[in-house]
């Protein structure tokens, strides 16, 4: 197979002066509403209800498992899907309803695939290029290079994405979604595809460059820290229903419930009954102020808010696992009167090693309690 080199695209000074004047801004941020928003497939219903709007110029990830209904959440959006029930707003102008679908096309939102969907026989010139019909040849070949610029991939516009690195058509596809100048840009988990390593990096630029474009976004990830690294606000989904929606503080320090202190952290969970304002567990008595007495609640405890030491205190147990993680170690074990393990994560180090009788405390302000349904 002939590999095609990485050489520089010839750019001459008329060129980067012409792109110099374009870099201020890509496009005016817009309003992107759903508003009691439902969708099935067939029987199985994958939205219910869902009103949700992402403000100008905001990151607004929408979080949660798979089958929750994001990325539905997002064809709806582009047009892709047609919507079955409710209204899609774009700066108040509804553009999805009982009574107007306007093709994807006229509705000013883009596009980022998790695949990124660089199209292999063209140059990365051409495939940021691709969706500048509208504009004249010379118009297109600027706004496209002003794009790549944008992004840092400007000496390659001549290249084809195969010779490229993940990050690197990472890059190209948001050149790509951002030289339209879209009202809303969609990144269906545009970083799934990348290592770990890499994917720190290539989010922060991202976030920047989507910054520097006044671009407002929303973003589908699985993924609870990417959610937080990237988003103004967060919008958690279970089973196409918005479960919480607020920023990173508030879904992690307040969650809603369970469900959504579970997935903004690991946690140990005991499920207990009120008396007098406070609820026993293994680990000892919990406050549950606000609660009735005889409240049936589940108790959620983040695993770096158990202590675990060598100095008697607390609840007396003893080491079953132990798992050195680096900077931490993740240590299991049993108390007496407890019928399931329970997780900590604790700084390397801080136990000795061969160590199994040990004293557990429970930090106050990892403890969340909710009352259980039924």
């Amino acid at each position: 197979m002939k590999l095609i080199a990485r050489v520089p695209t010839i750019v001459t000074q008329q060129t980067r002066t012409a792109i110099a004047r374009r870099t201020a801004g890509v496009t005016f941020a817009a309003r992107l509403a759903f508003e009691d928003v439902h969708h099935s497939y067939g029987e199985l219903p994958t939205l219910r209800g869902v009103t949700l709007a992402a403000e100008p110029g905001e990151v607004l990830c929408l979080l949660g498992p798979s089958g929750s209904g994001k990325t539905t959440l997002l064809r709806l959006a582009a047009g892709i899907e047609p919507l079955h029930r409710g209204r899609l707003l774009l700066n108040d102008r509804e553009i999805a309803g009982p009574q107007v679908n306007l093709p994807p096309e006229r509705r000013g939102i883009g596009l980022m695939f998790q695949d990124f969907a660089l199209f292999p026989h063209l140059t990365i010139l051409d495939n940021v290029k691709f969706g500048l019909t509208a504009l004249s040849s010379a118009d297109a070949k600027r706004e496209a290079l002003a794009a790549l610029d944008r992004v840092g991939m400007v000496h390659y516009a001549d290249n084809y994405p195969h010779a490229l690195s993940g990050g690197e058509q990472q890059r190209v596809a948001l050149a790509r979604a951002l030289a339209p100048r879209p009202a809303v840009l969609l990144m269906d988990e545009p970083f799934s595809g990348l290592d770990s390593r890499l994917k720190d990096s290539v989010r922060a630029e991202t976030l920047a460059i989507l910054r520097e474009a006044r671009a407002t976004a929303i973003v589908v990830t699985h993924d609870a820290e990417e959610a937080m690294r990237m988003g103004d606000r967060i919008a958690l989904l279970k089973d196409g229903a918005l479960e919480q929606v607020g920023t990173a503080e508030d879904l992690y320090h307040r969650p809603a419930n369970l469900f959504a202190a579970g997935f903004f952290s690991e946690i140990n969970i005991f499920e207990s009954t009120v008396s007098s304002e406070s609820a026993p567990t293994p680990l000892g008595p919990v406050a549950a102020r606000g609660f009735r007495d005889g409240a049936n609640v589940s108790i959620a405890i983040r695993l770096p808010g158990v202590e675990v030491t060598e100095t008697p205190c607390g609840v007396s147990a003893r080491i079953v696992a132990r798992r050195f993680l680096g900077v931490e170690e993740l240590v299991t074990v049993v108390v007496a009167g407890g019928e399931n393990p329970i997780d900590a994560r604790i700084r390397a180090g801080q136990l000795r090693g061969g160590v199994r009788d040990v004293s557990v405390t429970v930090n106050e302000r990892d403890i969340l309690v909710f009352e259980r349904s039924g």
